[in-house]
């Protein structure tokens, strides 16, 4: 199969690749490097069945056409993922995850490729009533950029769906961690930790309630639904348990050998967005044939040695 993966060169995109390649698929890596590494490529840029095109989905659509014809299907993970810090930028949500959205489907449309699979993020669900969260669960009034910016991308993808004929999936994220792992707290709290061991603060008070996966996990959930034709079907991924951020802070504390003073900032959550509670209801992925191999302790601990391996991934925050 030939496919496309936007966002190839970041965290989930770049295992999703050597995934690809591994099964013997032929892979056309789209990235703009804004968040996206190089050596996450390392294995990937030397594969005869991989190529890469440096290009922003935003500013650039008028290559789209000549990366996306003649594939098979098209992997969209390319966004902008920063939560915490959406009201800085306002407009980057709208530009890199609804405009770049639409780019990639009318690249899709002029072409002929009309298969799409969508990484959508459980945000949208925002402050949910409904716990566990289940996919026909009502949608709130929105928290944060991010997450209203992928519902309008879903949004855009079920219209295609309907007057294009467009077959796609999409997958609501819990938040996925796991070897390349760049952004979220367990990299902020070893970034910290690395600085001062004897403390680590945490936004919030540590009470907030999160659900998280491991990458691998992530990757069979997608990979698992290439060959599956859906007129428009979504599905959650996620572990089916959840932790609080103070237990995963005693995960990292414990994995890096180290015993620091705990300082809360205070409140119920760490910024404007951060849901105090999220955890999503699995059973329709599940019911599809898919399972989670790693807990969530598991995967924070596998993060957390994986940092400590690949100390300058904790950097890239810090580099100007």
């Amino acid at each position: 199969m030939n496919v496309v993966v936007t966002g190839g060169a970041g965290f989930i995109g770049s295992n999703l690749t050597d995934d690809l390649l591994a099964s013997g698929h032929q892979v056309r890596i789209i990235d703009n490097f804004s968040t996206g590494q190089r050596p996450f490529l390392s294995e990937a840029s030397s594969h005869p069945n991989c190529d890469l095109f440096e290009l922003d989905l935003f500013t650039q659509s008028e290559c789209l056409l000549d990366v996306i014809h003649g594939t098979d299907i098209v992997v969209h993970l390319a966004a902008n993922a920063d939560v915490r810090f959406g009201w800085d930028h306002p407009g980057r949500d709208l530009e890199q995850n609804v405009v770049a959205t639409h780019n990639v489907l009318e690249a899709m449309r002029t072409t002929g490729v009309r298969r799409i699979l969508f990484s959508s993020t459980g945000s949208v669900y925002g402050e949910a009533s409904v716990i566990p969260t289940p996919e026909d669960a009502p949608f709130p009034v929105q928290t944060s950029l991010y997450g209203a910016s992928k519902l309008a991308a879903e949004g855009l993808l079920q219209a295609y769906a309907e007057g294009a004929g467009f077959e796609v999936t999409i997958f609501r994220f819990v938040s996925v961690m796991g070897a390349r792992y760049t952004h979220g707290h367990v990299v902020d709290f070893v970034r910290k930790l690395r600085r001062d061991p004897s403390k680590l603060e945490i936004l919030g008070d540590g009470s907030q309630r999160k659900s998280y996966m491991d990458v691998s996990d992530c990757i069979a959930a997608v990979t698992a639904q290439l060959d599956r034709d859906h007129r428009c079907e979504v599905f959650n991924l996620g572990v089916d348990d959840y932790c609080s951020i103070a237990e995963s802070a005693g995960w990292i504390c414990a994995r890096l050998g180290v015993d620091p003073e705990l300082v809360y900032s205070g409140g119920d959550r760490g910024w404007v967005g951060d849901n105090p509670f999220i955890f999503l209801d699995t059973a329709k992925a599940r019911a599809a044939g898919w399972e989670t191999h790693f807990s969530i302790r598991e995967a924070v601990e596998r993060t957390v040695d994986y940092l400590v391996e690949h100390p300058w991934v904790v950097d890239l925050q810090d580099a100007p």
